[in-house]
């Protein structure tokens, strides 16, 4: 059987961590800035662990 490919684009924005959860980064960081805090801003900038329901589905794209 051959090896299973990884989707590009979804391990170029997913990645798991060393327990095998899935790690994402947040949305909301590449425009209309002005209009958001500076707080949001600062919380913006962390990465965060994915809901299990989504994980789930990534999980399949980036198997390796």
């Amino acid at each position: 059987m051959p090896k299973m490919k990884t989707n590009k684009g979804a391990a170029k924005r997913f990645s798991k961590t060393g327990t095998g959860k899935i790690k994402r980064n947040k949305a909301g960081t590449s425009h209309i800035l002005t209009s958001k805090s500076t707080k949001t801003k600062r919380n913006l900038r962390h990465s965060t662990i994915m809901s299990p329901g989504d994980a789930r589905k990534v999980r399949v794209l980036i198997p390796y």
